[in-house]
């Protein structure tokens, strides 16, 4: 095995924690790994972990070395890059988490578009509304909607995600239009679980003063669109994202409600970790996606006109 190899074996395994999942990392036997850090440690003639039953821990010697670890294979990614950008090629895998209905519905599609400029990359996409560990997992970036703690990852903000009050018409002609939020607890709502206090509607008035309205739901579900159909089959009243039910909005099979309202917005970003050389492929990705939904998103010029 070369010393190369060991190398990136070594910044694997204290990357992922465990010499388990450095090898599900590698793709290879964790015996292989183990034997590579042996003969790693054996080539220096130094210790680069405390070893225990259940964990690895970085010795002094060990923590020094794997810095310049990174540093060295990070030039080499780096090298390597600069030749393939020099022909106009860009190539590799990208390993991305992206929210499940705002994946599927917008970032899938560009994803789509971006492949047909960049062929040669190859996408491992996981949709799932899950919040991941980049670092630990392996993601190379990831789509989150959220706002976002101080954290080691970096973040950029792709488009503001806006949320509407709708109902179809028919179900406002049968149960009466709500006149003030407060009628809202008198409605069949229908309501998105996910959410950390799904139970309750948060709106602002004109003079700025928060409104909130205890519901009594009528259904509760974990798919924003079983909940959108549901309302436009007149099942009662909902609240999600713009995203989601902004053709609904267009043809007028739901209609707002609640217009001299403003509801919550939070954005939408793409993060991803800090390094010293960060991949052409994310940067490039990264770069895509900012372009792609700069301005107003199209999924909001319903409710621009309105």
């Amino acid at each position: 095995m070369s010393r190369f190899e060991n190398m990136e074996t070594f910044v694997k395994v204290v990357d992922a924690g465990t010499i388990s999942a450095a090898a599900d990392k590698l793709n290879v036997a964790k015996s292989a790994v183990s034997r590579r850090l042996k003969e790693l440690e054996a080539h220096l003639g130094v210790e680069l972990f405390h070893r225990t039953t259940r964990k690895l821990n970085l010795t002094e010697t060990g923590s020094a070395y794997y810095k310049q670890c990174v540093r060295i294979l990070d030039d080499i990614v780096e090298t390597e890059l600069a030749t393939s950008q020099a022909h106009g090629t860009l190539k590799g895998g990208l390993k991305v988490a992206l929210p499940s209905s705002f994946g599927l519905m917008h970032i899938g599609p560009a994803i789509n578009e971006f492949i047909q400029i960049h062929p040669q990359v190859e996408f491992d996409l996981d949709f799932n509304d899950r919040e991941v560990d980049l670092i630990q997992e392996g993601f190379d970036l990831a789509i989150r909607i959220a706002n976002l703690p101080d954290s080691s990852l970096i973040a950029r903000r792709i488009a503001p995600i806006h949320r509407v009050i709708c109902a179809s018409p028919e179900y406002l002609e049968r149960k009466g239009t709500p006149q003030v939020p407060y009628d809202l607890a008198e409605h069949q709502c229908l309501v998105y679980t996910l959410l950390r206090d799904f139970e309750t509607w948060l709106l602002t008035d004109a003079q700025g003063k928060s409104v909130k309205v205890k519901l009594n739901p009528y259904i509760k579900a974990s798919a924003g669109e079983f909940l959108r159909d549901a309302a436009v089959l007149g099942q009662g009243i909902t609240f999600l994202p713009s995203f989601i039910v902004y053709k609904e909005i267009e043809s007028g099979t739901l209609l707002p409600l609640f217009r001299d309202f403003s509801l919550p917005a939070i954005d939408s970003h793409v993060i991803y970790p800090r390094t010293r050389h960060l991949s052409q492929r994310v940067r490039t990705m990264v770069d895509f996606l900012v372009r792609k939904f700069e301005g107003i998103p199209y999924w909001d010029t319903a409710l621009q006109v309105m």
